[in-house]
């Protein structure tokens, strides 16, 4: 259907839209293609003053570590397969195969398989198939880039950078869990409550939310050094130091994050009529059997979204986490910021360059999969006062 041409926009204004969206994806997009190119070069190649060199790594292929025209038709081909899969089959599978009251779990075990099943197959039985096809393919199966993963094996491998994975891991799935459930149903109270009380807690929230973390953790830190002290007298002997683990983290961080879960889920409850929590109750439900079999189910696009802050505030945290945990429950963020403090030469940076790389890669993922669910999300409630 034609566009009116009292809609149609000026040519001016779609040459400016168009610059402008160029000059974002220069200034955004091209620091993290340009990072992961570096990634997998050999330090000479990936800190050389030559683009080029960078790009296509000479040095890296003479070491005997590239990739060839094969490597890359397949390579891309299979990875094509497997995103298309992830954005197509796997959310067909995961309704097919999940009951309605388990649409979390039915999207974490997907993944997880998923992921597992993509770890095996592209890093595990693709490589053999390509070294024999190219042991026969001839000119078609030298090396045309150079790459290689010497560093990202240094990073999760040698210094053990998937202890850093599996503490960011427990930090964020507490922080999403406890934010979500107590923001749900503090949500939903305040969006059916029309009390001046109701208003009052979301004002007293809002100001709580824009303290600076450092005085929440300011307040904290003395109560968690302190804390096998002071449970001693109920536990004994055998009261924790809540100080440098992850239970500490995570309850400050649910401090900081609660105010916003509850502001947006509140949005996302208002947005859904009243009369069918009245028609529930018609039908002989109770309050919860009513917000957990009506209300929940066309919530689930504002709790994804609401979800995804949440993780997004535990999972790129720095001063939080830096200042209450140890360097044995670090989580990736402090730690990669530690990579670059101590990097000494060109190998220490390509590994911290890698460690970064690494951090991203989980997101870039993660909203891919839930796009779907965030933009019907934000377009469902979120943007509405």
């Amino acid at each position: 259907m034609a566009t009116p041409k009292a809609m149609r926009q000026p040519a001016s204004l779609r040459f400016g839209s168009a610059a402008f969206l160029t000059l974002w994806c220069l200034i955004a997009a091209f620091p993290l293609f340009w990072i992961l190119v570096m990634s997998f070069k050999s330090p000479a190649d990936a800190f050389d003053a030559n683009p080029l060199a960078v790009i296509f790594g000479p040095r890296t292929i003479a070491a005997g570590k590239g990739l060839s025209v094969i490597d890359l038709v397949l390579g891309l081909a299979v990875l094509w397969y497997a995103v298309r899969f992830a954005f197509t089959r796997l959310p067909q599978m995961v309704r097919a195969f999940t009951a309605p009251g388990l649409v979390i779990l039915g999207w974490l075990v997907g993944c997880l398989g998923y992921a597992v099943v993509f770890i095996v197959l592209f890093f595990g039985l693709l490589p053999v198939v390509l070294d024999a096809l190219n042991a026969i393919a001839g000119p078609l199966g030298q090396p045309v880039i150079g790459l290689t993963a010497e560093h990202y094996r240094a990073v999760w491998v040698g210094n053990e950078f998937y202890r850093n994975f599996i503490n960011s891991l427990i930090v964020t799935g507490g922080v999403v869990t406890v934010s979500l459930t107590v923001g749900t149903l503090a949500g939903y109270g305040l969006a059916r409550s029309g009390s001046n009380l109701a208003f009052w807690l979301l004002i007293a929230a809002l100001i709580f939310r824009a303290l600076p973390h450092s005085v929440l953790v300011a307040g904290y830190l003395p109560v968690f050094i302190n804390s096998a002290e002071i449970l001693r007298p109920i536990l004994g002997d055998a009261a924790p130091t809540l100080y440098g683990q992850p239970l500490a983290v995570i309850a400050v961080l649910v401090a900081i994050n609660q105010p916003f879960t509850i502001w947006m889920l509140r949005s996302f409850f208002q947005s859904i009529p009243v009369e069918l929590d009245e028609a529930a109750r018609v039908d002989g439900c109770t309050h919860l059997q009513a917000f957990r079999r009506v209300i929940m189910p066309v919530m689930w696009p504002g709790v994804i979204t609401t979800g995804l802050f949440s993780f997004l505030l535990g999972y790129n945290d720095f001063l939080v986490t830096s200042l209450l945990l140890d360097a044995q429950n670090q989580t990736m963020v402090p730690a990669i910021a530690g990579y670059f403090n101590r990097e000494t030469t060109t190998t220490d940076q390509a590994e911290a360059i890698a460690a970064a790389v690494s951090i991203t890669a989980p997101l870039f993922l993660l909203v891919m999969v839930f796009q779907r669910q965030i933009v019907s999300g934000l377009t469902a409630g979120a943007v509405k006062g």
